[in-house]
Formats: C-alpha cells, sequence, structure tokens
C-alpha cells in the first residue's frame, strides 16, 4: 500500500515521522530514499520522539549509526558513505536485524543490493523550498 504525504515545513514533517512511529512493531526496517535536504532526518527524529526513546536524535552522516535509547529502541543508520557490501557489514548492520528495535536507513540506495528487503520503503522530495512530497510504501503486504 502506498500513502502520499505533502509537508511544508521542518515541523510537519517531524510530526509525520512522531505519528508514523504508533504503526510499527520491532524489527520494522524501514529504508529511507532522498536527496541532501530532502527531509529524512527530520522524518527520523520524529520517529524517535514517536518512540519514546531518551536520547537526542540527530544526524548520523559521520557516525554511520545513532542508537536511540528507549521503550522501542531506534537504530538510525546514514549509508551515504557506504558503498560495498564488505562496507555495509562493517557497519553492524546484520546484526541489528535481530534486536528488538526498529530500523531506520538513510540513503538505502547504497545498500540496497546488498540487503534483505525492509518492511517499509519512504522516499523525500523537495518539491519547493521548504516542501517535501513524502511516499511511504508498505512492503510485502
Amino acid at each position: 500500500m502506498l500513502k502520499k504525504y505533502t509537508t511544508h515545513n521542518y515541523k510537519e514533517t517531524f510530526d509525520l515521522g512522531r505519528a508514523f512511529a504508533k504503526t510499527l512493531s520491532l524489527k520494522d526496517v524501514l529504508f529511507l530514499s532522498g536527496d541532501l535536504g530532502s527531509g529524512k532526518t527530520a522524518f527520523c527524529c520524529g520517529l524517535a520522539n514517536g518512540l519514546g526513546c531518551i536520547d537526542e536524535p540527530s544526524s548520523p552522516t559521520y557516525a554511520i549509526l545513532n542508537i536511540y535509547r528507549g521503550p522501542t529502541p531506534l537504530a538510525h543508520f546514514d549509508m551515504y558513505r557506504v558503498a560495498t557490501e564488505y562496507e555495509l557489514e562493517s557497519t553492524g548492520f546484520f546484526d541489528y536485524l535481530d534486536e528488538d528495535m526498529i530500523i531506520a536507513v538513510e540513503w538505502c540506495e547504497n545498500i540496497v543490493n546488498f540487503s534483505s528487503s525492509p518492511t517499509y520503503f519512504i522516499s523525500f522530495e523537495t518539491v519547493g523550498t521548504t516542501t517535501r512530497e513524502i511516499i511511504i510504501e508498505e512492503i510485502g503486504e
């Protein structure tokens, strides 16, 4: 099933992530695709908030992985600099698939050929200075 949303600022994108978090189950994997600045991190910050995470969310661009603790933990990956299966494996990504948490993967385009199918594929498109079109597709319905 596809659901399409339009957000007009950071807060609306954050709020969409927060609301979407309420629909998730442990071990769900979210692949997020979109250009720089398209809202992926804002959405993930909302996810962390909606999941009740106690850690302050931020972009994992340089760390590759941020873990946000809470009643439903979130593993937030940024695969921008990951280009090979070996590099993906070295991030610990596959180990986290067995954990009781939600996994969100920004820049999934870089790993889609090396990884199993996600639970959700979420695309972000910039359609104006602050306006974003966000499409959420549930995989394997």
